[in-house]
């Protein structure tokens, strides 16, 4: 077995403590000494680098790339084509270190099996499979033709998401699960790019919310809530969903309920990058398009008040909806709005490993953890070029970037 020593460089350990000189020492494809002066087969010189776990994503969409946001050049790209520019979005998703990432909606247990078995690279992933949403929800492409831009990308393995009424919310549960979804997703509220419906509009009952996530947890699942307006994260958050996400219209009720139950927040800050473009984009409905026209930065207050009241964060981002590559953006947006640059990296390390269910083997550079580690050019705080700066990625051991 070979011993192969980071050494000379600063560590980051995702826990919280400051950075400091030190080395790490892996073998096996686990970290066996975090330490000063550590020997072994290999060096990995890291002098004026610093070390860090590998970085997570909470909330992303490998399947969808932001051309998708044109409703006309989605239905002349065929399924197959869609799926296999996955790998692109893969390996730019890992080429910034984020070696975990629990995918939203969008990617099939077929991508996830082929990134754990090596036939395409990228981070390892949790699947949402598909959301699940009521009709009219956010995740009905219905269109006032009577067009609908997303039953085409209905096929086995992916399951159709629309749901209503305690029964059949129950059934579909059962169905994205049976489909391998790890984690279930569900729209308690609205959405910015659906076309029939208004992100501050609480969607599913409060029973068929209980529902879901009671059929989930009979089965080993957590629920995620793709959720804005302030009732929708309150039914969410009273029925027991694992994550808020988004969380653009959090009212004090609403983040009072969060601290009570645990719920994490996943604010996914990148995606607002992009409202004024969205706003003036041409290839989408103007339905959508009058929903971004001034809407300013909602999600960034929400955060603030979130983050000063001790809510549990995790990053996430919410790619495409500000392009694939731009994901090491949320950690700036956060020190912008109130967190350390520790805190931020935290929220991306330990804090997300443990919402996924994970920090018993990810998140912190730790005697035990599979070792995923980020090595970075220069100051790991410095997150305006840290996209730049990423030198190596290593996951489970191996070198990957």
């Amino acid at each position: 077995m070979t011993r192969t020593v980071f050494h000379g460089g600063s560590v980051f350990d995702g826990t919280g403590s400051p950075l400091q000189k030190g080395d790490v020492a892996i073998e096996d494809g686990r970290i066996v000494e975090v330490d000063t002066d550590l020997d072994g087969d290999d060096g990995i010189d890291c002098t004026g680098k610093a070390l860090l776990p590998g970085l997570f994503d909470c909330h992303i969409h490998l399947g969808i790339d932001e051309t998708d946001f044109d409703t006309n050049a989605m239905v002349h790209t065929p399924l197959s084509y869609r799926i296999l520019r996955t790998r692109g979005a893969a390996l730019k998703t890992l080429r910034l270190g984020i070696t975990t990432a629990r995918d939203a909606g969008g990617l099939d247990a077929g991508v996830k099996r082929a990134i754990e078995d090596g036939l395409m690279p990228g981070p390892r992933v949790q699947v949402a499979i598909t959301m699940l949403s009521m009709t009219g929800g956010h995740a009905d492409g219905w269109g006032i033709s009577g067009a609908d831009v997303y039953r085409g990308t209905e096929y086995p393995g992916m399951p159709w998401p629309m749901c209503d009424g305690v029964d059949d919310c129950i059934r579909k549960t059962r169905e994205v699960i049976r489909a391998g979804a790890d984690v279930v997703k569900i729209a308690t509220s609205g959405g910015f790019f659906s076309p029939a419906d208004d992100p501050d509009h609480p969607n599913f009952l409060q029973e068929e919310i209980d529902a879901i996530v009671a059929a989930a947890a009979d089965l080993g699942r957590w629920v995620m809530a793709h959720a804005h307006g302030a009732e929708g994260i309150k039914r969410a958050v009273r029925a027991g969903v694992r994550s808020i996400d988004h969380g653009t219209y959090l009212d004090d009720e609403a983040i009072e309920m969060m601290l009570d139950a645990g719920a994490w927040l996943v604010p996914t800050l990148t995606s607002g990058d992009t409202t004024e473009q969205m706003a003036a984009d041409p290839r989408l409905p103007e339905s959508v398009r009058e929903k971004f026209v001034g809407l300013g930065r909602p999600e960034q207050d929400a955060f603030r008040r979130a983050a000063e009241a001790g809510v549990k964060v995790a990053m996430g981002t919410d790619c495409p909806v500000a392009p694939h590559g731009t994901n090491l953006r949320e950690l700036e947006i956060m020190v912008d709005n109130g967190y350390t640059p520790e805190q931020a990296l935290v929220a991306g390390t330990s804090s997300a490993a443990e919402l996924m269910g994970l920090d018993r083997d990810l998140g912190s550079l730790e005697p035990g953890k599979i070792a995923d580690l980020v090595v970075v050019d220069g100051d790991p705080f410095d997150f305006a070029t840290l996209k730049d700066r990423i030198d190596q990625v290593w996951k489970d051991g191996a070198r990957v970037v």
